[in-house]
């Protein structure tokens, strides 16, 4: 069984879901893969509780962050655990700024989570030829916390849009699906895509 953390959006673990579902097609039901989803919407907002990353914090502050920290990574491992005690073999997070408490949650969890900056990076590893350029469409927070740049920067130049377009385009584009809205997403978030295309992206 798979155990499915979602719900950071909501849309992205129903994406998850359902392109599971179509990469394990089945002729009868009893063919697809048994997976359990665990929309835990309710998880505090991964970017807001980030802290800043640069420059000299107050003890005050550096209090606050430790704090917000912590009560994601609180509320992760309360879903992290229901799976575990529903007998799923491993965990999957559709989010990537979530893997920003990776490493803390996975040594309080005793079954296996995916990483997925890991597995984008074995992917392109695979796919592609080494110190080309690799473009990255992602939330501030993900970017910010360098999740993919600490595994694709052994290897590759990892690019992202300028801060124009990833402020007009990209995260226009996030909230437009959080809200449903997939079909203008996909064209809002196109100058971004192109931008990567044009600087010769390869992936």
């Amino acid at each position: 069984m798979i155990g499915i953390l979602g719900g950071m959006g909501t849309q992205a673990g129903l994406d998850f879901c359902n392109k599971l579902a179509i990469l394990n097609r089945g002729k009868i039901d009893q063919d697809y893969p048994l997976f359990l989803l665990y929309n835990k919407s309710n998880i505090p907002g991964r970017p807001e509780s980030i802290g800043t990353q640069t420059g000299k914090l107050s003890n005050k502050s550096v209090k606050k962050n430790k704090k917000k920290y912590s009560l994601v990574l609180k509320s992760l491992l309360v879903g992290c655990k229901l799976l575990k005690k529903s007998k799923c073999k491993f965990i999957v997070i559709p989010c990537n700024t979530a893997h920003y408490w990776y490493n803390d949650l996975q040594r309080k969890i005793s079954i296996p989570i995916i990483s997925m900056p890991k597995e984008v990076f074995l992917y392109t590893k695979k796919n592609c030829k080494k110190n080309c350029k690799i473009g990255l469409l992602a939330t501030e927070a993900t970017i910010k916390t360098k999740i993919y740049h600490n595994y694709l920067t052994r290897n590759f130049e990892l690019v992202t849009p300028t801060k124009n377009l990833q402020k007009k385009s990209v995260n226009r584009a996030i909230q437009l699906v959080k809200s449903g809205n997939v079909k203008k997403a996909e064209r809002i978030i196109g100058p971004a895509v192109r931008y990567l295309i044009k600087i010769k992206c390869k992936k």
